[in-house]
């Protein structure tokens, strides 16, 4: 088959997937945002464009969501058009429809089958919105606001074949008719990569050297923010150094917004529940936590692997590829119990889960498991076999995604 891919960083969530398809004999291009020197990746042709225009200065402050992803949507269907008439015909395209792209390319290639990645149907009560009252709206037509930021899923449904989402709890979010077309098949764990390793050791600066004899507690965000339980961690540390005076804890996490707003009063999360714990902790031990910000993957997978125990918060939202990851290495978790989470932390069978407002629930059950190694290594090893029965890549995963696509170039 001739198949597209559309994701404006691609390969993002298809750089399994995107690959394995070109494996297989199929031609493979992909729409991108992303501008490359190279105009091939791993036998996928890339195809970069870019937007005309910018968001307009003013606009109703309910539609810049929809006005940006209609901006995409239109420099996507205009190249789209040019690669037509170079001859491009995709009988499958596949993509990630977050940002609109996508949203104009059946109006081109009306006979091509559309696939599309679910991630999250946004609601405005009982799932991320709300469920922090710290951080609640501050209008009440903040509902409102959200419930026009479905209109690019909403529209996406009407023209889109089939979708595919990581997990249930996620496809649990969109509404019928088009959760029935939606399969749910994760995009997959490396867990031959991703595993224990007792001899690991990694060198933090020009001083520390840890290896599996340190006591190592691990918080891994893409950038931290109250959505990933930062707050709730930081506000757990103070106690938690002071009752286990040999533990370092290494936070990976970068200051930026990845989700939510940023602070009202300006900076950022980091640095504000900084500023909020630091009084309560002692200078020698302050220097046993590491922010080591964003981490190449080479020495994430280290990490990993040194520690103790891994904490892993957020709320009833996309649930981190982190938290997969740690349990395919053999991590002894200790989560939030929230939706996202219950589907693959089992209470005291593969973790540990944890009221997500209770920093001192979380301090208790992180020092229960740094003094019981026979409950870490049971949780340890429980965790990793869940992670390779239900999240391997190549065994499970990218076989039944390969299954997938080519229903959905059949059908």
């Amino acid at each position: 088959m001739n198949i597209l891919f559309v994701h404006q960083n691609f390969p993002g969530q298809f750089k399994f997937l995107a690959p394995a398809l070109v494996r297989q004999g199929h031609t493979v291009a992909a729409m991108t945002m992303r501008q490359s020197e190279s105009s091939d990746w791993q036998g996928v042709r890339l195809l970069p464009y870019t937007a005309s225009r910018g968001s307009t200065a003013g606009i109703h402050p309910w539609l810049t969501d929809f006005e940006t992803k209609t901006i995409r949507a239109e420099a996507c269907f205009r190249a789209a058009l040019q690669l037509q008439q170079q001859g491009l015909r995709p009988d499958v395209i596949i993509a990630h429809p977050g940002w609109g792209e996508s949203l104009f390319l059946k109006e081109v290639w009306p006979a091509a089958r559309l696939g599309i990645y679910c991630e999250f149907f946004y609601h405005a009560h009982g799932v991320d919105v709300g469920f922090d009252a710290e951080f609640g709206p501050a209008d009440a037509g903040e509902a409102c606001r959200i419930r026009l930021k479905n209109l690019n899923n909403l529209l996406h449904f009407d023209v889109a074949d089939a979708g595919l989402s990581p997990t249930h709890w996620q496809a649990s979010t969109f509404p019928e008719p088009f959760r029935s077309r939606i399969a749910v098949i994760h995009d997959g764990i490396d867990t031959n990569a991703v595993a224990p390793n007792p001899d690991v050791s990694l060198r933090l600066g020009d001083r520390v050297t840890l290896s599996r004899r340190d006591e190592v507690v691990t918080f891994v965000n893409r950038n931290l923010e109250p959505y990933r339980g930062y707050h709730i961690f930081m506000r757990a540390l103070p106690e938690l150094l002071r009752r286990r005076p040999k533990a370092r804890v290494l936070i990976v996490g970068g200051n930026d917004v990845s989700y939510g707003a940023r602070p009202a009063g300006g900076g950022n999360w980091k640095d504000l529940f900084v500023d909020e714990v630091r009084a309560q902790i002692s200078d020698a031990d302050w220097a046993r936590v590491h922010f080591l910000g964003h981490i190449a993957y080479q020495h994430f997978i280290p990490l990993l692997q040194l520690s103790r125990v891994h904490v892993y918060l957020t709320y009833p939202f996309v649930l981190s590829w982190s938290l997969l990851e740690a349990m395919s290495a053999g991590c002894a978790i200790v989560a939030s119990d929230t939706p996202p989470l219950r589907e693959a932390v089992m209470q005291d069978q593969t973790g540990r889960l944890v009221d997500f407002f209770d920093a001192k629930a979380l301090t208790n059950e992180v020092c229960a498991l740094l003094d019981d190694a026979p409950a870490r290594t049971r949780l340890g090893a429980a965790a990793r076999v869940f992670a390779q029965v239900n999240y391997d890549l190549a065994n499970v995963c990218l076989p039944r995604q390969l299954q997938w696509v080519d229903a959905l170039g059949h059908t």
